[in-house]
């Protein structure tokens, strides 16, 4: 059985996520987790599928017919399954907008050695203020060695220079 990581990118239209579910359950394909969003008048995804090893040549060919209807779809064989080491963290960062929140929280989980298994943001208006606001949520694979506290104090400092809330918890707990 083979797993493949499907991106598609389209001209946001009824239809788009029936056509790509058709194509893969004609071919005996199982959808098996995704994410998509209207993003600037695009709908664009990542999707993971469960697809016998003979069907995927013919899968990527019948993808191949939806292009000329303006989707884009990449596909990528996945790798075999491993488990994260260490623990699963869930961060909230919620902040005035300004450019870089997502290079700065990146950059000190990363020398941490910190990895994102899931992240997601967006902008918003603040009640009462109008003001834009910078909200995100993540979910991290932390090493054995990396603490909590550790990812709590390395965000906590760059908090006061970007001028953002996070917050910082074991997932399954509250923080």
């Amino acid at each position: 059985m083979a797993r493949l990581v499907m991106t598609f990118v389209g001209d946001d239209r009824p239809g788009l996520v029936n056509a790509m579910s058709e194509a893969i359950v004609a071919r005996g394909g199982t959808w098996l987790e995704s994410r998509s969003a209207r993003l600037a008048g695009k709908f664009a995804g990542i999707l993971l599928v469960g697809i016998a090893d003979e069907n995927v040549i013919p899968l990527e060919r019948d993808l191949a017919e939806l292009l000329p209807k303006g989707l884009r779809v990449s596909i990528d064989r996945g790798a075999s399954i491993e488990e994260p080491e260490g623990r699963l963290i869930k961060l909230d960062v919620v902040g005035q907008e300004r450019p870089g929140i997502v290079r700065d929280v990146t950059q000190a989980l990363t020398k941490l050695g910190v990895n994102i298994e899931e992240f997601a943001s967006g902008l918003e208006g603040a009640p009462f203020t109008g003001e834009t606001m910078f909200r995100a949520t993540a979910r991290l694979s932390a090493p054995p060695d990396v603490t909590t506290g550790d990812i709590r104090k390395a965000l906590e400092r760059l908090a006061g220079e970007i001028m953002v809330d996070l917050t910082v918890g074991e997932e399954g707990s509250s923080a």
